[in-house]
């Protein structure tokens, strides 16, 4: 998709003009695409080049903390592997960043040197300094569901159905190690210069199991199961057919939270996005593995490899 030079309002145009890295003028501003809670502006001067994030308006059910992706992008960029944050405001939220790079796509995670280069780009994302707060997506998953409850939001047909299976899920991955982790690592969030892979995005980030990641990974690009083989192996330096397993079942996991977030997203964000449609693709394939014939396997492996 091609850049699209951002239409300045003089509001726009004032608040740039009160950030120091994009006040010089004169300055080029092109809207990134592909934010679905973020407005994002790529702004080129003299000085260089940023991205200004400004978070959507909306009634902030989705959790973000803005204090704590701040701090946890600072702590990613120390570990070398996130961008470093040159502004932020904490009454809006908004950040000012910029890595160079290219941003990854569905179809360059087929590529199993890609693959390679996001597990590195993991690894020392996670043995990196701890982050200040902690991210469960079964915790996250529970507490959407009583939003959408609450509020009376549309929820897919067999949602509940599933919640015996969930806490098996659980239970088989047991007490969990935790690291510093994105999150939300859809490939648009990372970037690739040829020789190594960035990371970007820190909305959701939290200390968490490191499995979480690379099957959210394999989920979000909708990979197949072969290619989550070659990912881990890559991640752990050798094969770990149980790391397999959580990470599969992680996997399960983000796409049937997931699919909470985009009911609440459809239900309340200002943006002109077909969220229902994005979250049911997700949980169509939820779906399909919880009525499939692997699950009870899963389950069997991950128990061995906590």
């Amino acid at each position: 998709m091609e850049l699209q030079t951002a239409s300045i309002d003089a509001d726009l145009d004032a608040l740039l003009d009160s950030i120091p890295c994009t006040s010089r003028q004169p300055r080029t501003v092109e809207e990134l695409p592909g934010g679905l809670t973020n407005r994002n502006l790529k702004v080129t001067n003299a000085d260089g080049c940023c991205v200004v994030r400004i978070p959507a308006e909306g009634p902030g059910m989705l959790g973000i903390d803005r204090d704590q992706e701040y701090a946890n992008s600072v702590a990613a960029a120390e570990a070398g592997v996130g961008a470093p944050v040159l502004h932020y405001r904490p009454a809006s939220g908004l950040t000012v960043e910029f890595l160079p790079g290219t941003a990854l796509t569905d179809a360059d995670l087929h590529d199993p040197a890609v693959l390679g280069r996001v597990a590195a780009a993991c690894r020392q994302l996670h043995a990196g300094p701890r982050f200040v707060n902690d991210f469960d997506m079964f915790a996250v998953q529970a507490r959407y569901r009583a939003i959408v409850a609450e509020h009376g939001f549309r929820l897919p047909p067999r949602y509940d159905e599933f919640a015996p299976l969930v806490a098996r899920i659980a239970e088989a991955l047991g007490p969990r190690v935790t690291v510093p982790c994105n999150n939300d690592l859809l490939a648009a969030n990372m970037l690739d210069d040829g020789e190594r892979v960035r990371i970007i995005d820190y909305e959701y980030s939290g200390n968490n199991d490191p499995c979480f990641e690379l099957g959210n990974i394999w989920s979000e690009a909708t990979l197949p199961a072969p290619l989550l083989d070659v990912l881990i192996t890559a991640y752990y330096g050798r094969p770990r057919p149980e790391q397999v397993a959580r990470a599969r079942l992680f996997g399960l996991m983000s796409k049937y939270g997931w699919t909470l977030w985009a009911a609440i997203q459809q239900a309340t964000s200002p943006l002109d996005f077909d969220f229902w449609s994005w979250g049911m693709e997700k949980y169509d394939r939820a779906v399909a593995e919880f009525d499939g014939p692997d699950l009870e396997p899963l389950l069997a492996a991950a128990r061995t490899g906590g």
